[in-house]
């Protein structure tokens, strides 16, 4: 079935947030922001943006009738500032106007006196001053401390990690407009919209029910809109309920990306210990994670980071420890694969170390200490269903891996002016939220008398796919042409306390509301078809919107059978909740089962280096990747592709720059380079993995979201081996591995 969305975004008519009509009277909001990363606010006079002709009004902190505070995880965050800025681009003040461009034109006339103080930008810097988010966590198996005497091999390192910006196609923004009683429709550029609502009720000082929040489509989010559409959303939503009047706020692009948080920063240091036969025996690791100004998302970020710090790999002994560090940054925030990536790259440079220093390919490595049925993850939950070793073995013959090895040796003896470097990268990914109650979910669905359907479920489409495969999980259950099914905006009034679209869980979560909510509908028209034909249910089955009588077709058809369904006060209507069984985890001991399965895959990944001038070429990536029973191959290999070229670009040329000060410098697409048509691999081919689904997954259908992009970290590790067949002496992990930094490995002193 084909992405039921593609037809209205090639033709211009799908709608986003620029694309619902304003409402005659609307007004258009701008933000006042901080021009300093941290310091005291002496005085803030509006006076003249006020008077400018046009405003309407400009709100600050005091024209909050509830609580100044948009906190998601811990109430750290305020709306506008109030007494101190905490970061460039900190909202102060919105101004509110007759049109956008009278809106922007006063902010420039507000005045602010500051006095400023010591901006903090790295996280060790901020660790020791103390300035940390929340506690540091340790989690741990075994006793690292005390194996450290039995490792034949031991080695230190260090890693440095970038950020990456969204750089989501739309930006961020809301639309509001009054309803009666006081009332206000939200619609808002959100993966989150109760997230929304629960905060502009929480600001306002109202009940939820007040608030409605719709979302139809966002055009890209990344994470990026799971908790950082929030804040734009209740300021539009303030300026409506207090104006009476439909609000538009809609941030430029370099607003948005001065003003919003990244994926975060790590710094990181490392310690890994081997047998003489390559096994890993100990391995400790310590995060110090740039958060930023706020917490935002970095607690359960920092989670993930733990949970996925030894990837593919059982290791006996494990110690990690991750440090929130308080930064003078926007607040970092939720990006694809939510923390994974760090831990992963932590792990796969101490591998990379080890195998440097011992002379040896990494590959040995990473194979002898692959998971088998029933590890232990160092967190304690058991590992089952595990393919990684399949992938492994299936990529080896796939793309015939011992053969490209050899290959590439004879090409750096024979070419002095190239160099080529081959990584392996294995994945394991776990799928769930890591905050157990957030893994559940609701929908409706509505079967008109004419036959046709309408769904509600609490996913938001962002360009994944998965309104399409809402639409195929009913069109499936009652066995019926697809296009009979319409999938509705998601709406906090139709499906209440939704969890965010994020974390890879909105196919398997809302799908599998939807599939309770149609189980049930089947199971009242299967009685109504046994009355018309005086027959058992057990009897009854629909295919291809017919009903069948012990597998014989009959002349009852799916209109027929829903117009006497009808006629016969049959409830057509059902709603569906679903909640993910299983899963635990208690963060006080480190210790439970916090995902419903773990995705596998492999990748190998060629590069050839220009020794002259740095730059570099991405000649072939291939994936063996386990999709489970994948019930939409296109969309799911698309997935899979666009996750690889943005791991790519995160670990090769995306390169998020403040300076001392705490001022974004590669603010545009000018200064901050996402991968192009030229950057991407000449050669990119995924295979699926041939094995059966996982039964919490929707259909068998493994999530696909997230876990690819982990093939991308494979890169900087390929890149590398490129240049240390040029120079040895090259052992720096310094991502993303930029041209400048090929060229000053080739030719540089290790750092």
């Amino acid at each position: 079935m084909k992405n039921i969305d593609s037809k209205g975004h090639v033709s211009g008519t799908s709608i986003y947030l620029d694309d619902i009509p304003v409402r005659q009277g609307s007004l258009y909001a701008a933000v006042f922001d901080s021009a300093i990363a941290h310091g005291k606010i002496l005085a803030l006079d509006l006076t003249e943006a006020e008077n400018y002709p046009g405003v309407e009004r400009i709100f600050t902190y005091l024209d909050i009738p509830g609580e100044n505070q948009i906190g998601g995880i811990i109430p750290d965050e305020p709306l506008f500032a109030e007494k101190e800025v905490h970061f460039q681009g900190q909202a102060i003040a919105l101004v509110v106007a007759e049109s956008e461009l009278i809106a922007r034109e006063a902010r420039q006339l507000i005045k602010v006196n500051y006095e400023e103080y010591e901006a903090i930008t790295d996280p060790r810097a901020a660790a020791e001053k103390g300035q940390f988010l929340l506690p540091s966590r340790t989690y741990a198996m075994g006793d690292p401390t005390n194996k450290w005497a039995a490792c034949k091999h031991v080695f230190h390192g260090r890693v440095e990690q970038g950020g990456q910006e969204h750089l989501y196609i739309e930006t961020q923004g809301a639309y509001c407009f009054p309803t009666e009683k006081g009332n206000i429709v939200v619609h808002s550029s959100t993966q989150s919209p109760t997230g929304v609502q629960r905060s502009i009720a929480r600001v306002m000082d109202v009940p939820m029910h007040e608030i409605q929040v719709d979302v139809v489509r966002l055009g890209g989010a990344f994470g990026g809109k799971e908790d950082q559409a929030t804040s734009w959303a209740v300021m539009a939503a303030l300026a409506c309920k207090q104006l009476g009047k439909p609000v538009k706020l809609s941030l430029s692009r370099h607003d948005d990306m001065r003003m919003t948080g990244k994926r975060h920063p790590y710094s990181s240091d490392f310690k890994i210990g081997l047998s003489k036969d390559l096994k890993i025996l100990a391995y400790e690791v310590n995060f110090y994670q740039n958060g930023g100004a706020a917490n935002d998302l970095s607690p359960a970020i920092a989670g993930r980071t733990l949970f996925h710090a030894t990837n593919s790999y059982f290791i006996p002994n494990v110690k990690a420890t991750i440090h929130s560090c308080k930064t003078n940054l926007p607040p970092n925030t939720a990006f694809r694969g939510f923390g994974g990536p760090q831990g992963m790259f932590v792990m796969e440079s101490a591998i990379a170390k080890a195998a440097m220093e011992m002379g040896i390919p990494a590959s040995l490595i990473q194979e002898k200490n692959l998971l088998k049925e029933n590890d232990l993850f160092y967190y304690g939950q058991t590992a089952r269903q595990v393919n990684i070793r399949k992938t492994w073995k299936s990529a080896f013959a796939t793309y015939e891996i011992s053969q490209k090895q050899k290959e590439i040796t004879t090409f750096n003896k024979n070419n002095p002016l190239y160099k080529k470097g081959l990584a392996l990268m294995p994945v394991s990914f776990g799928i769930s939220f890591t905050k157990t109650p957030m893994n559940q979910a609701s929908a409706l669905v509505h079967i008109y008398q004419d036959g046709s359907l309408g769904v509600s479920t609490g996913a938001i489409e962002m360009g994944q796919g998965v309104n399409t495969k809402m639409v195929q999980v009913a069109a499936q259950v009652f066995s019926i042409d697809p296009q009979r099914v319409k999938l509705e905006s998601t709406n906090t009034t139709r499906v209440a306390n939704t969890s965010p679209t994020a974390a890879s869980t909105g196919a398997d979560l809302n799908g599998q509301a939807v599939l309770a909510a149609c189980k049930v509908l089947l199971k009242r028209l299967k009685a109504m078809a046994g009355t018309m034909l005086q027959a058992k249910v057990r009897d009854i089955d629909l295919q291809q919107e017919k009903v069948y009588l012990k597998g014989e077709e009959t002349n009852i058809g799916w209109n027929q059978l829903i117009e006497t369904a009808f006629l016969n006060r049959v409830n057509l209507s059902e709603s569906g909740h679903y909640a993910t069984p299983i899963i635990h985890f208690d963060p006080k001991t480190g210790k439970g089962h916090p995902f419903a399965y773990h995705v596998y895959g492999t990748a190998v990944l060629v590069v050839k280096v220009d020794i002259i001038r740095g730059i570099y070429e991405i000649e072939e990536v291939g994936i063996i990747h386990d999709f489970g029973e994948s019930m939409n191959p296109v969309i799911d290999m698309g997935q899979v592709e666009g996750a690889v070229v943005q791991g790519i670009g995160y670990t090769t040329m995306e390169e998020l720059v403040y300076d001392k000060n705490g001022r974004l410098l590669s603010n545009s697409l000018s200064t901050y380079k996402v991968p192009d048509i030229y950057s991407i691999p000449k050669v990119l081919m995924v295979k699926p993995l041939k094995t059966a689904g996982h039964k919490l997954a929707i259909l068998k259908s493994k999530a696909v979201g997230e876990p690819p992009l982990m093939y991308g970290l494979g890169i900087y590790f390929a890149l590398q081996n490129a240049i240390r067949a040029f120079n040895p002496d090259f052992k720096s992990f310094d991502a993303p591995m930029t041209p400048e930094k090929v060229l000053m490995g080739l030719y540089g002193k290790n750092r």
